[in-house]
């Protein structure tokens, strides 16, 4: 999972997985792909590392060929089925880093940043540049 891997801060998270295999309603190959774990990745706030829960299920119905992807595409018109072309040597280990990256957040973030005493210091110590102009002007 080398594109996951580049996303996140170190390598100290799990994924689990499942993929179940069936038959949609109307007769149609799928897989029911879940997702779940923790990855590190950097708030790009304070730019230290947090845990990021991962927790992801999706339903991709599978064709035979492009064209009869598009057919059950617009035969089952739902946005939140996604539609493949599947074949007996796919990539399973591509589709579950893709069901992962696709459950990282665009921006990652803490919802609140831990404390940062040490910005906040720098923060406060920093002296004005027109505090020195006040100066000169008082004299």
């Amino acid at each position: 999972m080398t594109r996951l891997t580049k996303d996140c801060a170190d390598t100290s998270g799990s994924i689990a997985w499942k993929i179940v295999g069936g038959t949609s309603k109307l007769g149609y190959p799928q897989l029911t792909l879940s997702v779940n774990g923790t990855v590190q990745l950097v708030c790009q706030r304070c730019l230290t590392p947090y845990a990021y829960e991962i927790a992801s299920s999706t339903v991709l119905m599978l064709g035979k060929d492009d064209e009869h992807a598009d057919e059950i595409e617009e035969i089952i018109n739902d946005e939140s089925i996604d539609v493949i072309v599947g074949s007996r040597s796919m990539d399973a280990m591509a589709l579950i880093e893709d069901e992962a990256l696709l459950a990282l957040p665009q921006v990652p973030k803490h919802e609140v940043c831990p404390s940062t005493g040490q910005l906040d210091a720098l923060k406060t110590e920093k002296k004005s540049p027109f505090a020195a102009l006040k100066d000169l002007k008082q004299e």
